[in-house]
């Protein structure tokens, strides 16, 4: 169920599309920048729901993860203060709407039906793909063995409509907390999420030592910054500092940080394209 080279190159062409069509003046301006500017804060949704993407530090009860990281440094090349609001994968999309926040980076890749709701910075900042948490003793080797099994994940998932054309039975809960929460008691055969989120887990044994994970990722895709449709300006002023994350090696420096495993190969790739086409 991975992308091969072809898909995922026909998936950056589509986001660079994008690119394109903001340079030539066609999406609308927006408001977002001033906005910014003058209430001096920007303001990001981000899951904090745990995981090295996003989750609350138990001593200090403050955010932190991936995401958390390039929140606040997107704040401060802005020359502002972060407001880091807490979002779920059932109303993140909401919140970015109706302008409770005004960027989204939220453990939410791209896809065709999220980019007609949705607009984004052009350059992806990582790759995801899914994978499942199972226990030692299940019988499922492949995606397919899922077909006409219960399984876990979160409302919104990117993974839902994989897993639906698998034939798998889809329990949606809010959180994915809930989703493995409920895995452990054995209201689904595997509980399918970010594979950034799940093989970090069971690398760390105690509750999680009788279980694994489930592989090859399902359905990797890139990773956006995600704005409002229409959002122009906001999208051109971001994309060169996701482009300068990337030949900078920050990204990889703060993947290696938080500890995400397994290194995701798209940081090398996109670090390298980005180097070889200079400014």
């Amino acid at each position: 169920m991975s992308l091969s080279t072809v898909a995922r190159r026909g998936l950056y062409a589509s986001l660079l599309a994008t690119a394109t069509l903001a340079a030539s003046g066609l999406a609308q301006a927006d408001a977002t920048l001033d906005k910014i500017q003058q209430r001096h804060k920007l303001s990001v949704g981000v899951v904090l729901s745990g995981g090295p993407f996003g989750a609350i530090d138990p001593v200090s009860r403050q955010p932190v993860g991936f995401s958390v990281d390039l929140a606040r440094d997107l704040a401060r090349q802005l020359g502002v203060e972060v407001d880091l609001v807490a979002v779920q994968p059932a109303n993140r999309v909401q919140f970015l709407q109706q302008g409770k926040v005004d960027l989204l980076i939220a453990n939410m890749e791209w896809n065709a039906e999220r980019d007609k709701l949705l607009g984004h910075v052009p350059t992806p900042f990582y790759r995801v793909g899914g994978t499942a948490a199972l226990v030692d003793t299940s019988p499922i080797k492949t995606w397919a063995d899922l077909k006409g099994q219960p399984v876990c994940t979160s409302q919104g998932s990117s993974y839902t409509q994989p897993l639906v054309q698998l034939g798998a039975d889809i329990k949606a809960f809010k959180t994915s907390a809930e989703s493995l929460l409920a895995l452990r008691g054995n209201n689904c055969v595997a509980a399918v999420h970010d594979a950034t989120l799940i093989n970090p887990l069971l690398a760390k044994g105690g509750e999680w030592s009788g279980y694994r994970a489930l592989a090859p990722e399902l359905n990797p895709a890139p990773s956006v910054i995600w704005t409002r449709l229409g959002e122009s300006d906001t999208q051109q002023r971001l994309d060169p500092l996701v482009k300068q994350w990337h030949r900078s090696g920050w990204l990889i420096e703060r993947e290696q940080a938080n500890h995400i495993t397994p290194a995701s190969p798209a940081l090398v790739e996109l670090r390298t394209q980005l180097l070889g086409e200079g400014a």
